[in-house]
């Protein structure tokens, strides 16, 4: 079984700024890719960044590009997403997802096979 952990969420003024962290524990697997998902009340789950351990592309939504910034670790199948002058429109609960299998990109939720419980991200104005 493979488990994904994500801590670093929290409350945070508008401007401000959090660091997500995700680790994966449990059996040992290999990744292609590994991304963040994105779910605010009444909403879908939404893709927010995701990089790609071949050749290192990573991807953005396009409301949090440079502001964003997704970075990790392919041997310790980690991840990290780097929030920066957050919004009030950035609060949701954040996920951490891994693909293990290998795709032109990784936007869609259904190019992914495991999933962490989520981290809450609050920005109040």
């Amino acid at each position: 079984q493979v488990q994904l952990v994500e801590s670093g969420g929290g409350l945070v003024q508008a401007g401000g700024s959090l660091r997500l962290s995700c680790a994966a524990s449990g059996r040992t697997f290999s990744s292609y890719a590994m991304g963040w998902f994105r779910q605010a009340p009444g909403k879908e789950r939404e893709f927010v960044a995701a990089i790609s351990w071949s050749g290192g592309n990573s991807y953005y939504t396009d409301s949090v590009k440079g502001r964003f910034a997704i970075s990790g670790d392919n041997a310790k199948n980690t991840v990290y997403l780097q929030m920066n002058s957050l919004k009030p429109e950035d609060t949701a609960v954040y996920y951490c997802a891994a693909s293990r299998a290998l795709y032109s990109d990784y936007q869609q939720r259904n190019k992914y096979h495991y999933w962490g419980q989520g981290t809450q991200v609050t920005v109040s104005s």
